[in-house]
């Protein structure tokens, strides 16, 4: 099994979908840690309930991007980490950080991208009119949103979709997929190579 990070930063319901789809047996990733970058938030209460050690570190208490990922890095280290998931996590990474854990670090995003990067997105969704979207997972690279695909789901934008009913929807989605594709990486099914995914069965 690969000792697997996740990072959190609020609520933790796709950390919850990773803590589920490890406890039911056979995932080949095996969490060992949760980085929050806040004291207060649920997704620690749903780490300590799985028996999965927690690190809190402020971002607030650090002068530099790079000295706040410096200082997670050196948890990870300390754990053993191979592999990172970004589950709700609100801060940009360093260059640095995703230079050293390249291949290694996928994050899930609330649309199909390349469509709608960054914030707001379900209010862009809407905006635009698009009658489909749904949600990516894919390797973390120094852009934003931007990195190469491991997989997505696509989910009906209905016409009286407000914000927060797609975001519901979009979510279901984003349990699914999101363990699936962490654990297709740790069993090195799936992996990064010049900047592309490969596939390996």
């Amino acid at each position: 099994m690969i000792n697997t990070a996740v990072f959190i930063s609020g609520g933790g319901t796709n950390l919850q979908s990773i803590i589920d789809y490890w406890q039911q047996g056979g995932a080949s990733y095996d969490l060992k840690l949760v980085i929050c970058n806040q004291a207060d938030v649920y997704g620690l209460e749903r780490a300590k309930k799985a028996g999965i050690p927690c690190v809190v570190i402020s971002h607030k208490d650090f002068s530099s991007r790079r000295d706040f990922d410096q200082a997670m890095d050196q948890h990870l280290e300390s754990h053993g980490i191979e592999l990172i998931a970004l589950a709700g996590f609100m801060r940009l990474l360093s260059s640095w950080f995703v230079q050293k854990w390249s291949g290694k670090l996928i994050n899930i995003h609330p649309s199909l991208l390349p469509a709608f990067p960054g914030l707001h997105t379900h209010r862009k969704a809407l905006e635009y009119g698009v009658k489909f979207s749904g949600c990516s997972v894919f390797f973390v690279d120094e852009g934003v949103d931007s990195g190469a695909m491991i997989n997505q789901a696509v989910v009906d934008v209905l016409p009286d979709d407000t914000e927060e009913r797609l975001a519901k929807r979009v979510l279901i989605q984003e349990h699914i997929i999101f363990p699936a594709a962490l654990d297709l990486v740790a069993k090195g099914q799936v992996c990064l190579l010049d900047g592309k995914v490969i596939t390996r069965h």
